[in-house]
This record gives C-alpha cells, structure tokens and sequence, in this order.
C-alpha cells in the first residue's frame, strides 16, 4: 500500500487518602460485616476515582469523560460523545516528545497491521511518540480503551468498509486528507514522521535523518541505487515523473515543509477531479508533482535505499537482501495489493509479530 510502554502504566497508581475514617453509624469499623467492609472500600475506591485523575492523562483534557470501558465496541450515540471533543492539538502535545510526533492514519480493518507496525516501534523505544489519526469512530475508541491519548479522529469520519481496498474512490479519500494532517501538525510546531502501518521497525530510523533539512522521504523505484546514491531528487524518467513514495515521511515545521504540504493538498483536490484512474488510485502520484513543483523552495533529502527499501526491492531480490543485510531500517510492506496477501507476505518473511508478540504492543492482544 501506500498506506507510552503504555503512559498510563508508568504513572504512580492512586495515592491512599491521607484520611482514613473509622466509622460508620458510629461503629468501629471491626464491628463491620464482611460485606460492610467491602461496601466501605468500594465507595473510598469510587470517590478516588472521581477526585484524583492520574496525573498526565489525557483524561484531564476532556470534560464529562465516561470512566467504562464498554463504550469502546459500541457505536452508540453515548459511546460517540467519549472521545469526539479531543482535539488533534491535546493529542499531539500529549504524545509529543523532543519535539516529535510520529504519525499513522488508520481504519479499523487495519487495527491488527497497526499493532504489527507498533511492536516493532516499541523495540526502537519510540512508541510514546505515536499518535494515531482514526479515520472511523472504531478505531478512535478501540486504540483510546487500551491506549488513552494516543488516537485522535479529524472530522469527518469515513466509513471504513470503503477505504479499504487499494484504487477504489474510498482509499483515494482516505489518503487524501494525508497532507491536511501533517499540516495541521507541523503548523502547531512539531517535528512530524509519518508511517504507513504496512511497515515494520529493524532499526531507529531517527539516526538516518542527517541535516536539517526540510522534508526526508524514500524511493519507491526497485532498481538498485549504489550504497552512496545521492540525496538530492531523483530526475523525472522520460515521462517527466518521479516515484517517490508518499508512506515514509520526515518534516521539519519549516516553511519548506508547509509548503510541500499544501502543495500536494493541492494537486490532490486537482486529481479528484481527473479521469485519470492512476491519478485516483491513491495520493502518490499527487506528491510527486507537489515534489518536482516546489524543488526549488523546499530543501528535499532522499533517504538511503538500503536503509529505507521498497517493498519491490527488499521482497524481489533475495540475493541483494542478503548481501545488505544488517543495514536495513524500515521495511515497507508494498508493491503487493490486498489485505491477506500483505499479511501473509509478512508471515513468509518473519515480519509478523503480532501472533507471538502482541504484548510488546501498547495495545496488548486485539479482540
């Protein structure tokens, strides 16, 4: 496609009351039923609960938040009051560390390639970071019951069923609204990567972003680059274009980099309306052009290929794969269509984590 541990388990658990009261109806309290007791320590738990929010949970930013975790299967109107009201600036300041947030937009058929992508995230130990733009109220609520704070919907939601497939008007609406996120991010002054979930972690990419340059991405071309190919944008082939993929994404809050961003929200509105079904079929080609049409404002970096292989490279040339081996970053999980498939092509290669190691997820195991 192109497509905190837990921060809550970090923070202290509830303090104790510095009151503890003796009685009730004047009795001491060992003169209590067993079932009186217990009644007593409910209603002390219960009033903690009301009274003392964990310090730093997102909690604190939403009024009227509902403490039951049953909203999270639900789609009732009740279940979608919880998390509506949280805006994408609390959650990016809430999940943002040194300056950076790490980005994946997600609907809920893709909840278990999320998980995937966030094991392998996890073992970087950049898993805090990860702030998840929902596209439908289910993923908003499943990630928000195991992971409060780290998933975020930006009005309106889509319906999932039809972002699904790969070229269909639906997956082109989903990825459209890419560059109107990091936008948005960037504009509230954070370093921003974006990932698609069809990726997994070997390594910390971070220490490939040499420079401060505005925008870092991959190329999405096969062929073999040498190990020391420039940075620079590759040149149009003879059809005047470029294949830079639009999945793995590095920006500075630079105006370099908002200008790219508009740019390509842009030719995006441009290509909705075309006839061509290239054009349609998913945002990258819209990147591309925003890429070639502003080169010359925008300092640009290519990352290297070793490091940040195409899915038509690292899957296809077994012998290349093994003559690198060791120098791979991030493997992207692309130039293959389809759900199971991708899934599958995971599994053959050992990049599937999610089966033996689903609790090195923030989210844990998914029902």
């Amino acid at each position: 496609m192109a497509q905190k541990q837990q921060i809550l388990h970090q923070q202290r658990p509830f303090s104790s009351s510095p009151r503890s009261y003796s009685s009730i109806s004047n009795r001491p309290i060992f003169l209590l039923s067993r079932n009186g007791l217990l009644l007593l320590l409910l209603a002390l738990f219960l009033l903690l609960g009301v009274f003392l929010p964990w310090p730093g949970s997102p909690l604190l930013l939403l009024p009227n938040r509902v403490s039951s975790p049953s909203y999270a299967t639900s789609l009732s109107p009740q279940a979608k009051s919880e998390w509506r009201d949280y805006t994408l600036a609390q959650a990016a300041k809430f999940v943002a560390k040194n300056g950076t947030v790490i980005v994946c937009a997600v609907s809920s058929p893709f909840l278990p390639f999320l998980n995937n992508w966030l094991i392998s995230v996890s073992r970087q130990k950049h898993q805090e970071k990860v702030l998840v733009i929902a596209e439908d109220y289910i993923t908003l609520y499943k990630v928000n019951e195991k992971w409060p704070g780290h998933a975020v919907l930006i009005p309106p939601a889509l319906d999932s069923r039809t972002a699904y497939s790969f070229g269909s008007q639906g997956f082109f609406n989903f990825t459209a609204r890419r560059p109107q996120h990091l936008l948005q991010i960037l504009e509230l002054g954070y370093n921003v990567m974006y990932n698609d979930v069809d990726m997994v972690w070997l390594q910390d990419p971070f220490q490939y972003l040499e420079g401060s340059h505005d925008a870092y991405f991959t190329d999405d071309m096969p062929q073999i680059k040498p190990l020391n190919h420039s940075h620079d944008l590759p040149d149009p082939d003879q059809n005047g274009e470029t294949y830079i993929c639009s999945c793995m994404i590095y920006l500075r809050p630079t105006d370099g980099a908002k200008l790219l961003m508009k740019k390509w929200s842009e030719e995006l509105q441009s290509q909705a309306w075309s006839e061509s079904i290239r054009f349609k079929a998913n945002d990258q080609p819209a990147f591309n052009l925003a890429l070639n049409k502003t080169a010359h404002q925008v300092d640009l970096y290519l990352l290297s290929q070793v490091a940040f292989p195409t899915g038509g490279l690292y899957f296809s040339n077994e012998r290349w794969v093994k003559e690198t081996k060791g120098k791979h970053v991030i493997i992207h999980n692309n130039y293959i269509i389809g759900y199971d498939n991708k899934m599958r092509r995971f599994h053959d290669y050992g990049l599937w984590l999610v089966d033996d190691h689903a609790l090195e997820s923030p989210l844990g195991k998914l029902q």
